[in-house]
């Protein structure tokens, strides 16, 4: 075959030994999702269809420099306590980089936690991250830990940090500066001992200076960052992405002997991928299921009407005068109006184009997050219900589990 050839199954991670800083016997190990191979330098999940709705990049590799640098930044900051920042745009792979900094780090045996701030509805942020006391509110039946108090001697990970209300971004740098948290209806300061991660797609110095995050917060999450390029910017991983999605791919979809050619992966490895690693997966597993050869061709990946200015043409702009001059004229009887149907069709088409990511249609429409998220709502392209954060390591009982349990 003379394309990429496919590697074998990612090996698991090494045993951390005694890495793991004092763990005891009767500790429970952690069940870790993480798979990691040193050929290439590939980070996948080992169940990778598990996280398909929560895991906007499944796999990030280490071969290009600039991603070779990155992983040895982690890897030096990892045996180090202290918070980090890990910057990038969205499915670049911040949340696996997170793990990989808890798994190389001394908690790698303790509990892995992550939630997104962008998800919680304001009126429950505060209850989730740090729970309640019994009758704190109306339905608060019985007392709650948050997820700080879950998380306890492991790693909590909080992405879109930048969407977090400055309500919020008060009682969070409390809880980083006293290391204690108080629950919601309660007095006690309750200690914690936790390493904090967070993550963000938007320039937080840009959000300090409009007044949206604050200052202060920022350089407490700043004491360590990672900054995460986009995937066009790391070339050279591109093959092995590549690669491991054929791989994965083929295997659910039953194909055997698929292979992209060499002049095909050079013109991928060109392409800017504005989507970064989520959009490469997506493009694969299309063109596996739309190819009909062995040979995976340039076309088969549905990239053609991709390459689009967001700003758009002159062109683009008549043809959508002209589209809205035949809505207008056909006066669309009964059912939505003219004005509903152009919102419903504006807002459904930024939400596809942005890989169905609320943040990336808020900044496509030079909106904010939580008016992109009322529009969603009002038109039920999306449901009022949350995603459960993704708990991997110890339950609240002590044992390993995962965020179907939690």
């Amino acid at each position: 075959m003379n394309g990429i050839a496919l590697y074998p199954p990612v090996s698991p991670l090494p045993d951390y030994g005694e890495q793991a800083g004092g763990v005891t016997d009767d500790e429970f190990p952690v069940d870790e999702p993480l798979s990691f191979r040193d050929k290439g330098g590939l980070l996948a999940f080992r169940e990778p269809h598990s996280y398909a709705l929560s895991i906007r990049a499944r796999a990030l590799v280490f071969e290009d420099p600039k991603s070779r640098q990155i992983r040895e930044h982690i890897e030096r900051l990892a045996p180090h306590d202290v918070n980090v920042l890990v910057c990038g745009a969205t499915g670049t792979g911040k949340e696996l980089i997170a793990r990989y900094l808890h798994s190389q780090s001394q908690r790698a045996r303790k509990s892995f936690l992550a939630i997104n701030c962008g998800a919680i509805a304001e009126n429950l942020i505060e209850a989730e991250l740090f729970g309640y006391e019994r009758g704190a509110f109306t339905g608060a039946v019985a007392s709650k830990a948050g997820w700080f108090e879950a998380a306890d001697n492991g790693s909590l990970f909080l992405d879109e940090i930048g969407d977090l209300p400055l309500n919020q971004q008060v009682k969070l740098l409390r809880v980083l500066q006293e290391r204690e948290v108080v629950r919601l209806g309660g007095r006690k300061p309750i200690p914690i001992n936790v390493r904090l991660i967070a993550a963000t797609n938007v320039d937080l110095e840009e959000a300090v200076s409009a007044g949206r995050f604050r200052e202060d917060l920022y350089y407490r999450l700043k004491v360590a960052t990672v900054v995460l390029p986009p995937l066009r910017e790391r070339p050279a991983d591109i093959p092995i992405l590549l690669s491991h999605f054929v791989q994965y791919y083929s295997q659910r979809l039953a194909r055997s002997g698929v292979f992209i050619a060499p002049a095909t992966i050079a013109s991928l490895m060109a392409f800017p991928w504005p989507g970064n690693i989520r959009e490469l997966e997506n493009a694969v597993h299309h063109a596996l299921i739309v190819g009909r050869d062995k040979e995976l061709k340039y076309e088969d990946f549905g990239l053609m009407d991709r390459l689009v200015s967001h700003n758009g043409s002159d062109s683009d702009v008549g043809n959508l005068k002209d589209a809205l001059r035949r809505i207008y004229a056909s006066k669309p009887q009964g059912g939505a109006s003219v004005d509903e149907l152009i919102a419903k069709t504006i807002i459904e088409e930024a939400f596809e184009y942005c890989g169905r990511n609320q943040s990336a249609t808020a900044r496509l429409l030079g909106i904010t997050r939580n008016v992109a998220r009322g529009r969603l709502l009002a038109h039920g392209l999306i449901s009022d219900e949350l995603d459960p954060p993704r708990v991997f390591g110890m339950g609240f009982n002590g044992r390993p589990q995962d965020s179907t349990n939690a």
